[in-house]
């Protein structure tokens, strides 16, 4: 049996919904701008990301920082709420939000794992990628509320720790999913979670982005803009 996660919201365009739904093409389409809801057939989204070469220039993970205090004040960090959230089945909790008990899903390789020790939170799209592809030139602010963006539920994920070290930061040019029939959620969350921050990519990783994408079915995402 396969566990599936909570529903999520999905990719998003260069313009507002409103827009792209009227009736009429009587004035161009404003802009998307932070905090508009956008959507777009996936392979619509991925064409709308810039494609430009990247840059590692600069680069330390700390520049990232995690896990914050989250955002529930309930004494956990982002980490262990989002542990908490995706649990199949709740664990309990100890003192300095030990996580006890419990049992998670790991979607990147089709596991069921009893142990938080056992489980990684990703960052969908690495911290590293993200640098790679425009964090660089956002504030520590920025950064921050990337690493620990629980808004958006595809952007952090609890998947073994295993999986994620196999990912590391890799892009889909050169890592997907040991679980292929989790493929196709992971490259269009990954077009999803792009879209939202502005990132662009680069061209081996459209390539890779475009062929996987053709073997998925075109759905329309939706997401919040953050940038």
């Amino acid at each position: 049996m396969r566990f599936a996660r909570p529903a999520r919201p999905a990719v998003a365009s260069l313009c507002v919904v409103a827009a792209l739904s009227a009736p009429t093409a009587t004035a161009h389409a404003a802009p998307a701008a932070p905090g508009d809801t956008v959507t777009l057939p996936v392979r619509d989204a991925l064409q709308a990301l810039e494609v430009q070469e990247e840059s590692r220039a600069g680069y330390t993970r700390d520049k990232f920082r995690h896990w914050n205090a989250g955002r529930l004040a309930d004494g956990c960090n982002t980490r262990a709420e989002v542990l908490t959230s995706e649990a199949v089945t709740a664990p309990g909790r100890e003192a300095n939000c030990v996580l006890t008990g419990g049992l998670w899903y790991s979607a990147y390789d089709d596991q069921y794992l009893d142990s938080a020790r056992k489980l990684d939170v990703d960052h969908l799209v690495p911290l590293a990628e993200a640098w790679d592809s425009g964090a660089s030139g956002w504030s520590a602010k920025e950064r921050e509320a990337y690493a620990n963006d629980q808004d958006d539920p595809r952007a952090l994920i609890a998947v073994s720790a295993s999986s994620n070290r196999s990912k590391s930061d890799q892009d889909p040019g050169t890592w997907l999913p040991a679980f292929e029939g989790y493929r196709c959620q992971y490259v269009t969350d990954w077009v999803a979670d792009k879209t939202r921050y502005g990132l662009s990519v680069d061209v081996s990783e459209e390539a890779a982005l475009s062929q996987a994408l053709s073997r998925c079915p075109n759905e329309p995402v939706t997401v919040t803009l953050a940038r």
